[in-house]
C-alpha cells in the first residue's frame, strides 16, 4: 500500500505544455524560421543537377585539402553512388537538416562559449545544462521537440540542435580560457578594448579548438538524422527507420552507406579548416 497518492506529475507538464503553445507566439516564429532555413538551403542544393553539384564538390574537395587527389576521388566515387542508388533528393534533405542544425549550433553556441568564458558565474550555471543536454538519451529529446513544434523536419532539426550544440559551447569555453595570460596582459598593456582583444587575440588563437568543437557538433546532428526520421524528419535516416521496421536489410545497408559517406565528407570539409588554423599558428 502507497503511503503517499502518486503525484499527477504527467498531467502537470501536459498543462504548461499547452499553456505556453497557447500563450506565445514564440514557438511559432522559431518554427517559421526554421523551417524557411530548412527549405531555402534544400532549394539551393537542388538547384543544379546532381552532376553539376558532384562537380562542384569535388572540385572544391581537391582545392581545399592541397590539390590531393584521394579525398576528391572517393567524393566523386562516394557521391556517385548515392546517385545511381537514387538516394539523391534524400542526401539533399538530410544535408538541409544537418547544415541546418549546425548553423543554428554555432550561431548560439559560439557567442555563448564565449560568455562562459568571460563569467564564471555563467560558467557554473551552464555546465550542468549542458551534461543535462549530453547524458539525455537522444530519444527523450523527441517529446519536447513533437509537443511544441509537431511532427516534421523543424523538431527534427530542434532536436539535433539540442544534442549537437554543447560540444561547441564547451570548447569555445576551452580555448580561450587556453588562451596564454601573457598574450592577454600584453593587448591590455597596449590599450586593447575587450572587443579588440577578444576578436584580435583570443578568438584567432582559440579558433583551433572552436572549428573541432564545431566538428563534433556537425557529427552529432548527422548522428541523429535516424533518430528525427521516428518524428517525420525527410532524407537518408526515413529510408534506414523504415528497412528497420520492415526488416529490410538491402535498403537500410544501402542508405546506411550513403549516410557514411555523408559523415566522412563533411568531416573532412569541417577538418581541414581545423588544420589550417594550426598551421597558421
Amino acid at each position: 500500500m502507497d503511503i503517499l497518492p502518486r503525484l499527477p506529475l504527467a498531467d502537470w507538464i501536459d498543462a504548461l505544455v499547452e499553456w505556453i503553445r497557447g500563450a506565445s507566439g514564440f514557438f511559432t516564429g522559431i518554427r517559421n524560421f526554421i523551417g524557411w532555413s530548412v527549405d531555402t538551403i534544400g532549394d539551393v542544393l537542388s538547384l543544379p543537377p546532381s552532376w553539376l553539384l558532384i562537380l562542384i564538390i569535388v572540385i572544391g574537395t581537391f582545392f581545399l585539402h592541397k590539390r590531393k587527389w584521394g579525398l576528391a576521388l572517393f567524393v566523386l566515387i562516394g557521391l556517385l553512388l548515392i546517385d545511381n542508388l537514387d538516394y539523391w533528393s534524400q542526401m539533399i534533405d538530410t544535408l538541409s537538416l544537418v547544415l541546418t542544425a549546425g548553423l543554428i549550433s554555432i550561431i548560439i553556441g559560439i557567442p555563448l562559449g564565449i560568455w562562459m568564458a568571460k563569467s564564471s558565474i555563467v560558467e557554473s550555471i551552464v555546465k550542468p545544462i549542458l551534461d543535462f543536454m549530453q547524458t539525455m538519451p537522444a530519444f527523450v529529446y523527441l517529446i519536447p521537440a513533437v509537443a511544441f513544434f509537431g511532427i516534421g523536419m523543424v523538431p527534427g532539426v530542434v532536436a539535433s540542435v539540442i544534442f549537437a550544440m554543447p560540444p561547441t559551447v564547451r570548447l569555445t569555453n576551452l580555448g580561450i580560457r587556453q588562451v596564454s595570460t601573457e598574450l592577454v596582459e600584453a593587448a591590455d598593456a597596449f590599450g586593447s578594448t575587450g572587443a579588440q582583444k577578444l576578436f584580435k587575440v583570443e578568438l584567432p588563437m582559440a579558433k583551433g579548438t572552436i572549428m573541432a568543437g564545431v566538428n563534433q557538433s556537425i557529427m552529432l546532428a548527422l548522428s541523429m538524422v535516424v533518430i528525427a526520421a521516428m518524428i517525420g524528419a525527410r532524407g537518408l535516416g526515413q529510408s534506414v527507420y523504415t528497412a528497420v521496421g520492415q526488416n529490410n536489410v538491402g535498403v537500410g545497408f544501402e542508405a546506411g552507406i550513403a549516410i557514411v559517406i555523408v559523415a566522412i565528407i563533411l568531416d573532412r570539409t569541417t577538418q581541414i579548416f581545423n588544420s589550417q588554423t594550426n598551421q597558421g599558428h
